[in-house]
């Protein structure tokens, strides 16, 4: 699978994650895919398990992809995932296998207020930049 085609998927993937289609978000990863979350210390095991953890959740999910990046087996996507209206800024980062996510991890961080040492040297962006 060459960069544009894995590039195709992972807005499929980022598209219907958006939409709660569960079935076109999970068809990217691998029945054997692993998916950490480093923050929770979990790790979810399978296409099926990770599909029926997303299923699960009660929250009312909104994504916006900021920018994917990658080359190759190696793609980070940056995003604001919001939970019940609450953003919270996100790094996925997946590496594929044989054209599949074999390997996710995402890293999730809530929004701050510049610090006053630097708040004289900051542009308010109020989002990441896109792609």
């Amino acid at each position: 699978m060459d960069d544009r085609a894995i590039r195709a998927a992972l807005e499929r993937h980022w598209v219907a994650s958006d939409a709660n289609d569960f079935k076109v978000e999970h068809e990217i990863y691998r029945e054997d895919a692993v998916l950490d979350y480093p923050q929770s210390g979990e790790r979810i095991r399978g296409r099926r398990n990770i599909q029926e953890s997303r299923c699960l959740q009660p929250n009312k999910k909104r994504f916006t992809v900021q920018r994917i990046i990658g080359r190759g087996d190696l793609w980070v996507t940056e995003l604001i995932l919001t939970y019940d209206g609450r953003p919270s800024y996100t790094v996925s980062i997946m590496e594929f296998r044989d054209g599949q996510v074999a390997n996710e991890t995402q890293y999730f961080a809530d929004p701050f207020e510049p610090g006053p040492s630097r708040a004289h040297l900051v542009e308010r962006a109020g989002e990441l930049r896109s792609s």
